[in-house]
């Protein structure tokens, strides 16, 4: 009789341990589903500094070499965002482009981590390399991340 009320306070105080687990970790669980993955060439929308642009996707080697490169222009809520495997210092040049552009390299949350504005299709072969790791690299229009006082560790909302 004593072995079985043993197995029953075994049985109880496990219960009560999962059950408290599940309390203690219920805040930290996400019900909420991860926003979809782009697939390559996708258009999807950002929002930065109060405006949304639509931004073509370049999540593949074959895309990101490519860039921008060869377009006209970009209209002023247009862009193009770079996605990147994993974080690190990804440099970026002019190389067949013929507009000037912003570049905002982007933390793994969005954050602006480095930026340079007005860079000329002239600079080419100069590559652009920022001071910290970026998951992620926003083109912009000319002027734009000036016109919208963009600075360092703003957001944008990918």
């Amino acid at each position: 009789m004593h072995s079985r009320r043993g197995w029953i306070a075994y049985a109880v105080f496990g219960i009560l341990l999962v059950g408290l687990g599940a309390i203690l970790l219920a805040p930290h669980i996400s019900t909420t589903p991860p926003a979809p993955r782009a697939t390559s060439g996708d258009v999807r929308t950002v929002q930065i500094a109060g405006e949304t642009l639509r931004v073509a996707i370049a999540d593949t080697e074959a895309l990101r070499e490519r860039g921008l490169g060869g377009r006209e222009s970009l209209s002023q809520d247009e862009g193009m965002l770079f996605v990147f495997p994993k974080d690190g210092k990804y440099a970026f040049w002019m190389k067949d482009m013929n507009f000037p552009i912003d570049i905002l390299w982007l933390s793994d949350t969005g954050v602006v981590v480095y930026m340079v504005s007005n860079v000329s299709p002239n600079t080419y072969p100069e590559d652009f390399v920022p001071e910290k790791p970026s998951r992620y690299v926003l083109e912009l229009p000319s002027g734009w991340a000036n016109a919208h006082e963009v600075q360092l560790g703003g957001i944008v909302q990918l």
